[in-house]
C-alpha cells in the first residue's frame, strides 16, 4: 500500500472541507460562510494542523551566519509572521502564499530578513504542492540541516547569510526537472526582486 503524499494529504483536507461548505443549509451557510482561505487561514487554531504549521523554535547553532542580530533585532524589522517563520522555524499554510502561483520569466527571490539573493526566477517551477517550489538554489546561497521534527527525517534549509527558516526539500519526487529535487519555500520567507540585487546579501538592516 502506497502511502499518500503530503500535498495529496492537503488536497483531500481541503476537498473535504469545500464539499462539507456546499452541503449546508443556506441557513448555515449565511451563519458562517466557509471559504477555502478562511479554513486555510485558521489552521494554525486546529490542534492537528498547527504541529503541521505551527512553530518549532530551532536547536541549532545560529552564531555561524554572517548577519547576526537578536530576536528583538529581528522583530523590529520582521512582521509578526515572519518572524515565526524565519526565525522559529514556523510554516505558513498551502495555497495562500504571494509566491505560490508566482512565474516569472527572469527576477531574484531575495530572503526577506536579510535581502540575500537565494533562487533566480528561472530555478522555479510548478509543483501543484501549494507553496514556491524551485529545482535548485543560487550556489552557496541555502544551508541545509537534518530535521527531525513531526517523528520523521527531512532536510531543512535556511539562508547561507542569516540562518532566516526557508522550508524544506524534497528528492526523488519525479518532477521533471534537472536535479529532481523540490525546495519547498514559505513565501513569507522571500522577496521577489525583477532584477539582480547589486549587493549579494550585504544589506542585513533592510526595512522589511
Amino acid at each position: 500500500m502506497r502511502f499518500p503524499t503530503f500535498p495529496t494529504i492537503i488536497r483531500t483536507f481541503y476537498t473535504l472541507s469545500n464539499y462539507t461548505s456546499a452541503r449546508l443549509p443556506p441557513h448555515y451557510k449565511a451563519i458562517q460562510p466557509l471559504t477555502r482561505g478562511s479554513i486555510l487561514k485558521s489552521m494554525p487554531t486546529i490542534p492537528f494542523l498547527s504541529s503541521l504549521f505551527g512553530t518549532s523554535v530551532p536547536s541549532r547553532n545560529m552564531s555561524s551566519y554572517p548577519t547576526q542580530k537578536t530576536d528583538d533585532e529581528w522583530r523590529a524589522i520582521l512582521s509578526k509572521e515572519q518572524f515565526r517563520v524565519l526565525r522559529q522555524q514556523g510554516t505558513e499554510a498551502p495555497f495562500v502564499g504571494k509566491y505560490d502561483k508566482h512565474m516569472p520569466e527572469t527576477g531574484v527571490y531575495t530572503c526577506a530578513g536579510c535581502d540575500a539573493p537565494l533562487y533566480t526566477a528561472n530555478q522555479k517551477f510548478k509543483s501543484g504542492c501549494g507553496w514556491p517550489a524551485y529545482f535548485d538554489n543560487i550556489p552557496g546561497a541555502v544551508t541545509r540541516h537534518v530535521d527531525n521534527s513531526l517523528g520523521m527525517e527531512r532536510t531543512e534549509i535556511v539562508c547561507s547569510n542569516c540562518g532566516g527558516h526557508l522550508g524544506h526539500v524534497f528528492k526523488g519526487e519525479g518532477y521533471p526537472t534537472p536535479t529532481d529535487e523540490r525546495h519547498c519555500v514559505n513565501s513569507i520567507s522571500m522577496k521577489f526582486s525583477p532584477e539582480d540585487p547589486p549587493v549579494q546579501g550585504k544589506n542585513p538592516d533592510s526595512k522589511v
